[in-house]
Protein backbone atom coordinates (compact mmCIF):
# COMPACT_ATOMS: atom_id res chain seq x y z
CA UNK A 1 0.00 0.00 0.00
CA UNK A 2 1.68 2.79 -0.82
CA UNK A 3 1.22 6.22 1.04
CA UNK A 4 0.05 9.33 -0.45
CA UNK A 5 3.16 11.67 -0.08
CA UNK A 6 6.72 11.53 -1.57
CA UNK A 7 6.55 8.06 -2.27
CA UNK A 8 6.08 7.04 1.85
CA UNK A 9 5.03 3.50 1.93
CA UNK A 10 2.78 2.22 5.15
CA UNK A 11 2.53 -1.59 5.31
CA UNK A 12 -0.92 -2.39 6.84
CA UNK A 13 0.51 -5.90 7.85
CA UNK A 14 3.72 -4.87 9.48
CA UNK A 15 4.60 -3.39 13.30
CA UNK A 16 3.32 0.10 13.50
CA UNK A 17 6.92 2.72 13.34
CA UNK A 18 7.92 3.71 17.17
CA UNK A 19 8.40 7.00 15.18
CA UNK A 20 7.33 9.57 13.36
CA UNK A 21 8.90 7.87 9.28
CA UNK A 22 7.04 5.39 6.90
CA UNK A 23 7.72 1.74 6.95
CA UNK A 24 9.49 2.28 3.05
CA UNK A 25 9.81 5.35 1.06
CA UNK A 26 10.51 4.57 -2.88
CA UNK A 27 12.90 6.81 -5.31
CA UNK A 28 12.77 5.70 -9.02
CA UNK A 29 12.79 2.18 -9.05
CA UNK A 30 14.40 1.38 -5.32
CA UNK A 31 12.64 0.87 -2.46
CA UNK A 32 14.61 2.25 0.97
CA UNK A 33 12.79 0.57 4.24
CA UNK A 34 13.12 1.81 7.38
CA UNK A 35 14.64 -0.12 10.58
CA UNK A 36 12.15 -3.04 10.83
CA UNK A 37 12.27 -4.97 14.05
CA UNK A 38 10.24 -7.96 15.14
CA UNK A 39 7.56 -6.36 16.61
CA UNK A 40 3.82 -7.81 15.71
CA UNK A 41 1.83 -4.86 14.65
CA UNK A 42 -0.95 -3.97 16.48
CA UNK A 43 0.59 -5.17 19.95
CA UNK A 44 3.42 -4.61 22.55
CA UNK A 45 4.58 -7.81 21.74
CA UNK A 46 8.01 -8.77 20.79
CA UNK A 47 8.19 -12.22 19.58
CA UNK A 48 10.81 -14.37 21.36
CA UNK A 49 11.80 -11.47 24.85
CA UNK A 50 11.65 -13.00 28.24
CA UNK A 51 10.83 -10.20 30.79
CA UNK A 52 11.36 -10.49 34.76
CA UNK A 53 8.67 -9.36 37.03
CA UNK A 54 10.30 -5.56 37.05
CA UNK A 55 10.14 -5.61 33.00
CA UNK A 56 13.50 -6.05 32.49
CA UNK A 57 14.61 -8.14 29.51
CA UNK A 58 16.23 -11.39 30.85
CA UNK A 59 16.49 -13.52 27.30
CA UNK A 60 15.44 -13.01 23.90
CA UNK A 61 14.70 -16.39 20.86
CA UNK A 62 17.08 -14.94 18.30
CA UNK A 63 15.93 -17.26 16.05
CA UNK A 64 12.44 -16.81 16.59
CA UNK A 65 13.35 -13.06 16.30
CA UNK A 66 15.11 -13.41 12.98
CA UNK A 67 11.87 -15.62 11.33
CA UNK A 68 9.80 -12.44 12.71
CA UNK A 69 11.81 -10.15 11.17
CA UNK A 70 11.81 -11.61 8.11
CA UNK A 71 7.97 -11.78 7.92
CA UNK A 72 7.57 -8.46 8.52
CA UNK A 73 10.55 -7.16 5.66
CA UNK A 74 8.14 -9.84 3.37
CA UNK A 75 5.05 -7.75 4.51
CA UNK A 76 6.52 -4.19 3.41
CA UNK A 77 7.98 -5.40 0.36
CA UNK A 78 5.12 -7.02 -0.90
CA UNK A 79 2.77 -4.10 0.44
CA UNK A 80 5.00 -1.64 -2.05
CA UNK A 81 5.23 -3.62 -5.20
CA UNK A 82 8.19 -5.38 -4.38
CA UNK A 83 9.30 -8.71 -3.10
CA UNK A 84 11.90 -10.87 -1.12
CA UNK A 85 14.05 -11.80 -4.31
CA UNK A 86 14.30 -8.02 -5.18
CA UNK A 87 16.12 -7.25 -2.28
CA UNK A 88 19.69 -5.76 -2.99
CA UNK A 89 21.24 -4.70 -0.17
CA UNK A 90 20.68 -5.28 3.50
CA UNK A 91 22.09 -3.86 6.96
CA UNK A 92 21.43 -5.84 9.70
CA UNK A 93 21.89 -4.55 13.63
CA UNK A 94 22.12 -7.35 16.71
CA UNK A 95 22.19 -6.30 19.83
CA UNK A 96 24.29 -9.06 20.57
CA UNK A 97 27.17 -10.14 18.13
CA UNK A 98 26.95 -13.83 20.44
CA UNK A 99 24.00 -14.25 18.59
CA UNK A 100 25.93 -13.71 14.95
CA UNK A 101 26.31 -18.05 14.14
CA UNK A 102 21.99 -18.08 14.97
CA UNK A 103 20.97 -15.44 12.91
CA UNK A 104 23.51 -16.39 9.72
CA UNK A 105 21.99 -19.63 9.27
CA UNK A 106 18.68 -18.69 9.36
CA UNK A 107 19.42 -15.58 7.22
CA UNK A 108 21.43 -18.48 5.05
CA UNK A 109 17.92 -20.22 4.52
CA UNK A 110 15.95 -17.11 3.83
CA UNK A 111 18.98 -16.11 1.27
CA UNK A 112 19.62 -19.43 -0.78
CA UNK A 113 18.27 -17.77 -4.25
CA UNK A 114 19.15 -13.95 -3.69
CA UNK A 115 21.83 -12.80 -1.99
CA UNK A 116 21.81 -9.51 -1.31
CA UNK A 117 24.83 -7.56 -0.24
CA UNK A 118 25.09 -7.32 3.35
CA UNK A 119 26.38 -5.77 6.66
CA UNK A 120 26.21 -6.53 9.91
CA UNK A 121 26.94 -5.00 13.18
CA UNK A 122 26.14 -4.99 17.01
CA UNK A 123 24.49 -2.12 18.40
CA UNK A 124 24.34 -1.92 22.07
CA UNK A 125 20.28 -1.09 21.92
CA UNK A 126 17.34 -0.68 19.78
CA UNK A 127 14.47 0.69 19.68
CA UNK A 128 12.13 -1.37 22.29
CA UNK A 129 13.28 -4.76 23.62
CA UNK A 130 14.37 -6.29 20.44
CA UNK A 131 17.55 -8.35 19.62
CA UNK A 132 17.61 -7.68 15.77
CA UNK A 133 16.40 -5.46 13.26
CA UNK A 134 17.00 -5.16 9.77
CA UNK A 135 17.49 -2.29 7.21
CA UNK A 136 17.15 -3.15 3.24
CA UNK A 137 17.21 -1.87 -0.15
CA UNK A 138 14.91 -3.28 -3.25
CA UNK A 139 14.17 -3.17 -6.38
CA UNK A 140 10.47 -2.40 -7.13
CA UNK A 141 8.59 -4.54 -9.75
CA UNK A 142 8.28 -2.42 -13.22
CA UNK A 143 4.58 -1.23 -13.26
CA UNK A 144 4.08 -1.02 -9.67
Amino acid sequence: MKGAKNGEVMSPRAPEPVGPYPHARRAGNLLFLSGIGPRTRGSKEITGTTHDASGKVVAHDIASQCRSVFQNVRAVLEDAGSSWDRIVDVTVFLTNMDDFAVYNRIYAEHFADNRPARTTVEVSRLPTDIAIELKVIATIKPGS
